[in-house]
């Protein structure tokens, strides 16, 4: 039987980090094929993971980033960039990231990266009506 509490806490913490538009449209996108996964992902990631003690959101993002971009998965690396931001890193911090996974896991994947990347910290900018693109979030941002 799933833990409803570790669901709505996980769903909490999703739309704190990735906003509530993009949760919205993940959810609605589940169809009875997709459903269970959108509750897994939600209690086991958003609950389990993203809401322990050990490390906070910033340090969380900042492994996200490393692993999606490893990964090659651009539609979760354009969600987590966007994350990242939301968490309160800088433009310049996701660069280091970024170079640092072309260092160690190849110039095709920092290329792609930063290409996915450089898309979203520009829309992200634009949406701030070109405020500096290296300032974190204010803490009113979080409410999407």
């Amino acid at each position: 039987m799933p833990d409803d509490n570790a669901f709505d806490r996980g769903l909490r913490t999703r739309r704190a980090v990735l906003g509530d538009a993009y949760v919205d449209a993940a959810l609605a996108r589940a169809d009875s094929f997709g459903a269970p996964m959108q509750q897994w992902t939600t209690e086991v990631c958003w609950d389990r993971i993203w809401n322990r003690p050990g490390l906070d959101r910033r340090s969380r993002s900042i492994l996200n980033l490393g692993m999606i971009a490893a990964l090659n998965r651009p539609h979760e690396l354009a969600a987590h960039v966007r994350a990242a931001l939301r968490n309160g890193l800088t433009v310049a911090e996701i660069q280091e990231v970024l170079l640092q996974v072309a260092a160690y896991c190849g110039v095709p994947a920092g290329v792609d990266s930063f290409r996915i990347a450089g898309g979203i910290v520009a829309e992200w900018t634009r949406e701030r009506e070109g405020g500096d693109p290296d300032a974190p979030p204010s803490p009113a941002d979080d409410c999407a």
